[in-house]
C-alpha cells in the first residue's frame, strides 16, 4: 500500500502510517530498528532496494531522506515537505517511508526525522552517497547509534579513508570494511590452520578501492609487520600474500567468485568468496549495533601510509651505500676545489 502526501508535515505522515497499518492489517509494530537513508534522486531505488532486502534479516522502519536542489532563489526560499508512505508488501518486512526536501528545511532534515523515529529502538543512518566529512558531527548522524558510510562511492576513496580516520567516532563504521569480512575470516583460520610467524604481506587489487587499503592496514596492524600493496586490474580485491616461517599463504580470487587458499604443506583449496549485494553488506552491519574496535584501529593504523594521492604512493629511491659514498667524498671534492681555484683568480 503506498500514501502519497504533498506538501505534508511529520504528524500527517505518522498519521498515515497507523492509516496505513489498520488498512493491511497489520496495527501491531514489530519492528526491531530505524533505518535512515540519505541520498540522492539518482540513487535513492538502490539504496531502497537494498535496504527492503536487509529488512528481511532486520525488520525496521526505513526513512528514506532525499535532498532536492531548488533551481531558483525563490523556490529556494520556501520550505516544502513531500512523502510517500509504504506498507505491506510495498515496503518489505517493515514501513517506508520516502521525504522529499525542498527548500531551507533541506538544511533542518532532522527536525522532519525526529518525530518518525521509532521509540525506544535503536537509530543507524546509512548515507549512500555524499556522507559528511564527520558522520558524527552531521544533525542526522548525532541521532544514531551507528553511522555507515560507503568510501568506495566518494570520487576520491584513499583521501576518504583519511578523513574518516581523522573524524572517527565510536559507532562509525563503511561497506567497504564490510566487504572484506570474508578475507579476514579466511585469512585468520588458514593461520590457526598452521601456526606461523608472519614476516611479510601483500594485498592485490583495483588501484582505487579503499577495500583493498583497508586490509593491508588491518594486517599490518594486527600482524606487525610490514605489508605491500600492489595494483591489479580486480574485480576489487584479487589476492593477498602471507611471508612465513612455514612457507607462503596465498589466497587467490581472480575473477571475483572463486578463490585458491594455498598452504606449502597441503594441498590447494577452492574457497567461495564472492563479492556481496549491498543489501548484505548492509544486513551484517545491522547485525551489531555496537562500536568496531578493530575497524578503528585498522583505519588510524594506515593514516600517515595513505600519502596524498589515490593509490600506494612509491617511496623515494634512496641511494645505495656505494653512491652515496662516491656522492659526498667523490665528486664533491673536486667540484670543490674547482670553485677554490675561480676564488683565488678572482
Amino acid at each position: 500500500m503506498k500514501i502519497d502526501l504533498t506538501e505534508t508535515t511529520s504528524s500527517k505522515i505518522n498519521k498515515a502510517l497507523v492509516q496505513g497499518r489498520r488498512a493491511v492489517g497489520t496495527p501491531a509494530i514489530g519492528m526491531v530498528l530505524t533505518l535512515v537513508i540519505v541520498t540522492d534522486e539518482e540513487n535513492a531505488y538502490d539504496a531502497l532496494k537494498a535496504a527492503n532486502d536487509a529488512s528481511r534479516e532486520h525488520p525496521s522502519r526505513t526513512l528514506v531522506v532525499i535532498k532536492r536542489v531548488s533551481r531558483s532563489p525563490r523556490d529556494r526560499a520556501k520550505a516544502r515537505l513531500d512523502a510517500e508512505v509504504r506498507v505491506g508488501t510495498d515496503a518489505g518486512t517493515g514501513e517506508t517511508v520516502i521525504v522529499r526536501l525542498y527548500g531551507e528545511i533541506i538544511d533542518h532534515a532532522q527536525s522532519v526525522v525526529l518525530p518518525l523515529l521509532l521509540p525506544d529502538a535503536p537509530v543507524v543512518v546509512w548515507w549512500a552517497v555524499n556522507a559528511p566529512a564527520a558522520p558524527a558531527q552531521d544533525p542526522l548522524g548525532a541521532l544514531a547509534q551507528r553511522r555507515v558510510t560507503d568510501a568506495y562511492a566518494a570520487e576520491q576513496p584513499i583521501h576518504e579513508l583519511s578523513t574518516r580516520a581523522q573524524t572517527y567516532t565510536p559507532g562509525d563504521t563503511d561497506l567497504s570494511w564490510t566487504r572484506i569480512t570474508p578475507w579476514r575470516s579466511m585469512l585468520a583460520a588458514a593461520l590457526d590452520q598452521a601456526p606461523c610467524t608472519v614476516t611479510s604481506a601483500e594485498v592485490t587489487g583495483e588501484e582505487f578501492n579503499p577495500s583493498c587499503e583497508l586490509l593491508a592496514m588491518w594486517l599490518a596492524d594486527r600482524l606487525n609487520v610490514p605489508v605491500t600493496r600492489k595494483v591489479s586490474d580486480g574485480p576489487g580485491l584479487t589476492a593477498v600474500r602471507l611471508e612465513s616461517s612455514s612457507g607462503a599463504i596465498v589466497l587467490d580470487r581472480p575473477d571475483g567468485s572463486l578463490a585458491t587458499l594455498s598452504m606449502r604443506g597441503q594441498p590447494d583449496r577452492a574457497v567461495a568468496l564472492k563479492r556481496r549485494d549491498t543489501s548484505e553488506l548492509l544486513a551484517e552491519e545491522l547485525r551489531r549495533l555496537d562500536p568496531d574496535e578493530i575497524y578503528a584501529a585498522s583505519l588510524k593504523f594506515g593514516v600517515d601510509r595513505l600519502g596524498h594521492g589515490d593509490g600506494p604512493q612509491p617511496a623515494d629511491p634512496q641511494p645505495a651505500a656505494g653512491e652515496k659514498a662516491a656522492d659526498e667524498s667523490g665528486p664533491a671534492k673536486p667540484a670543490a676545489k674547482k670553485a677554490a681555484k675561480k676564488a683565488a683568480a678572482k
